[in-house]
């Protein structure tokens, strides 16, 4: 790994830290008490104890005790360790109480984070990623607090307080032994530090390659009809398959090197013990060290090597904690590609006047990048210096082959990716200026694939309108005509749609859209092939509900089955994101231009033609 690429790195874990560090400042108290009951519980119970226990084989190595005076002389050392006992577990039990408060707390913490992080970017963000690694990637990050708070609370400071009372009850007694015990450990925690160095970029790697695996998954278990029905089970398995692979080659790898880890930080292990047993045995003889303070030596260090031993699997859990969260703590710190504007303003819309004003726009996707090599932007012209003046209540279809920037014009007015040069303007208001919330909340959408919830019907029509009574949606649903299908499903409006709502059918799912938008009741609609999935009766049906819809509202229809638009006050033909012909349907046809010629294609005026 590069300079550049560990310097990266390291900006990531500081990130991460700190993003964990301000929910956890969140709830000081919670800390604070975890911290203290810890530093309680390891002396009171790790060293309290052999303390007590050194000064009793002190007292029963020197002058003999009388059977009837053991009460006396043994009674201050007994309730000594009852006293220590006692309150070292009352230490241990509220230390795993303000861990877990500490954990619940910043679980909804970070989730909440994490949710409205992602719920605010672009949508080009979240074309250019898989929604089921994002959800992973929530998940680890979540997991990666408690991963690191655990490790904190119950292995570093343990470890740390136990090598800092060791050195401070031995070092008046035995100052030689102390002395050589902190140079080792000294070695110790250099040897294992360095060799963390080098697994960290490992364990940030099989992260990696765990959320490639997620994503796959994802992909696979959405687009589950197309595999079946194309017959790809085995093509997509041998995908997951390679992603598995990198995943095992990965963890394998930080295994390898996790082991190694282990034996070093043994072997140093091994030398310390060697060296008490030596103090031990010639404690006495040479420099005069009583039994009981021989006992304590033995006990602090055996204790103090157990916690040390714990390095090696606290280091890797660490490890790990910090790649789990590594692509989410990048996510966290990614600008929003659409962002209010400081002194933005609720949009308020009277009329409903559109007027695009020499709009520029080119879709930036990123390619590659990560650690490894920066990200490449590529760009797709859509528009360049286009202007469109829509007047209020008009009805206007946008048409066009595919391609000719139809459905970007249609993004680019609700916000969902931000201009390059121009203007949008609402009733003369620039919406770049306004809150995207109040800008949304004045357009009815529905879009060429039914965006339906996995909640019941009655929930996906008033989802614009949560307030709208029974009698509300009903209406809604019967001007969609999708009341008939919806009453005759055995749960009626509670029906739970699916994920997707892959329960209902293509042309089902856009009626209880098209319900939603007409509940809604906003100024502006905008209908982005929204009859595309229905057959021709229900099309039929429901053209009649839209004419109505329309009616004193500013609509924009976007269609390629031409008949969607023919009825509609204006139609502007759109070309590599120009505006080629503008008129009614009557003179577009006369014209005998792009639209005449899409015209006769679709109503077979001319079979035989190329």
């Amino acid at each position: 790994m590069s300079t550049q690429q560990a310097e990266r790195k390291s900006s990531v874990i500081l990130r991460t830290i700190a993003f964990y560090w301000q929910v956890t400042w969140a709830q000081w108290p919670m800390f604070l008490l975890a911290l203290v009951t810890t530093l309680g519980f390891v002396f009171l119970l790790s060293f309290g104890n052999p303390y007590v226990v050194a000064l009793v084989i002190d007292r029963v190595s020197g002058e003999a005790v009388a059977a009837a005076d053991v009460p006396r002389v043994f009674g201050p050392y007994i309730l000594a360790l009852v006293a220590v006992n006692l309150f070292g577990q009352i230490c241990s039990k509220l230390q795993d109480y303000a861990v877990w408060k500490l954990e619940i707390r910043a679980a909804y913490l970070l989730a909440t984070r994490c949710f409205d992080t992602l719920s605010n970017q672009s949508m080009t963000f979240h074309s250019n990623r898989f929604g089921g690694s994002l959800v992973s990637q929530t998940q680890k990050f979540m997991a990666g607090y408690s991963n690191l708070m655990e490790n904190l609370i119950y292995a570093i400071i343990p470890i740390v307080m136990t090598a800092v009372f060791t050195i401070a009850m031995l070092l008046p007694v035995v100052p030689l032994y102390v002395a050589i015990l902190t140079a080792l450990l000294v070695i110790y925690v250099l040897a294992a530090y360095l060799m963390y160095k080098r697994v960290l970029p490992l364990n940030s790697a099989a992260a990696g390659a765990q959320n490639a695996l997620s994503g796959e998954l994802s992909d696979s278990i959405t687009n589950i009809l197309a595999v079946k029905t194309y017959g790809r089970e085995a093509y997509e398995r041998s995908i997951f398959d390679a992603a598995n692979r990198d995943v095992v080659a990965a963890d394998s790898r930080r295994m390898r090197a996790s082991t190694m880890r282990g034996f070093v930080t043994a072997g140093i292990i091994v030398i310390i013990m060697v060296c008490v047993v030596v103090f031990i045995t010639g404690g006495n003889a040479w420099f005069g060290i009583s039994a009981g303070t021989l006992v304590m030596m033995f006990t602090y260090t055996y204790s103090l090597t157990m916690q040390f031993n714990r390095i090696n699997m606290v280091f890797q859990m660490i490890n790990r904690g910090f790649g789990d969260a590594h692509d989410m703590t990048l996510i966290l710190d990614e600008p929003r590609l659409v962002d209010d504007a400081p002194d933005a303003q609720p949009l308020e819309v009277s009329e409903g006047r559109i007027d695009f004003e020499q709009l520029s726009f080119a879709y930036q996707e990123q390619q590659g990048g990560g650690l490894k090599q920066p990200a490449a932007v590529a760009q797709l012209r859509v528009f360049r210096d286009f202007s469109l003046h829509i007047p209020a209540g008009q009805r206007v279809g946008l048409v066009g082959r595919s391609g000719s920037g139809k459905t970007t014009l249609t993004t680019l007015l609700l916000r969902l990716a931000d201009l390059q040069e121009g203007r949008i303007l609402l009733d003369g208001q620039d919406i770049s200026r306004a809150t995207q919330i109040s800008l949304r909340q004045q357009i009815a959408y529905v879009p060429q694939e039914p965006l339906l919830f996995h909640r019941s019907i009655r929930e996906n029509i008033a989802y614009g309108c949560p307030e709208a009574t029974e009698e509300q949606i009903i209406a809604a649903a019967e001007k969609a005509c999708a009341l008939e299908f919806i009453q005759a499903l055995p749960q009626g409006f509670a029906t739970i749609t699916g994920e997707r709502g892959v329960k209902l059918s293509g042309g089902q799912r856009q009626r209880v859209a098209i319900a939603r938008a007409i509940l809604a009741d906003r100024p502006i609609l905008v209908l982005d092939e929204a009859t595309s999935a229905l057959d021709s009766e229900s099309e039929k049906l429901i053209q009649d509900a839209l004419r109505n819809l329309m009616q004193g509202r500013t609509a924009i229809v976007v269609a390629h089955r031409l008949s969607t638009v023919a009825s509609l006050d204006r139609i502007v033909v759109l070309s590599e994101g120009r505006i080629v012909e503008d008129g009614t349907h009557a003179q577009l046809v006369e014209a005998g231009g792009e639209y005449a010629h899409l015209w006769n294609r679709q109503t077979g005026a001319y079979l035989g033609d190329s």
